[in-house]
């Protein structure tokens, strides 16, 4: 188990509402790193994103931030505009 896990269950055992949601937080947050990182590898700022997908740059700031609830239109914009394609699966 490595330390992260360890340190995960102890703090279930401790606060379990926080745990809650937690897979579901992650990769929400996983998203959000994704969709900064390929705007930096493309070197593209926030705001040129933003006009590429007529939104304003609070609106990248918050997909980079917070991804909740982004349409996969906007993600397909998005991957586009950084020069990249969107896959999704089912699992």
């Amino acid at each position: 188990m490595s330390d992260l896990q360890k340190y995960k269950q102890q703090r279930m055992q401790k606060d379990p509402d926080f745990w809650k949601d937690y897979d579901k937080r992650f990769e929400t947050f996983k998203l959000g790193m994704l969709l900064k990182q390929a705007r930096i590898d493309a070197g593209m700022t926030q705001e040129q994103i933003a006009r590429q997908l007529k939104t304003s740059k609070s609106v990248i700031s918050r997909m980079e931030n917070h991804a909740t609830d982004i349409r996969l239109s906007t993600l397909e914009k998005f991957a586009q505009a950084v020069g990249r394609d969107i896959r999704v699966a089912l699992v």
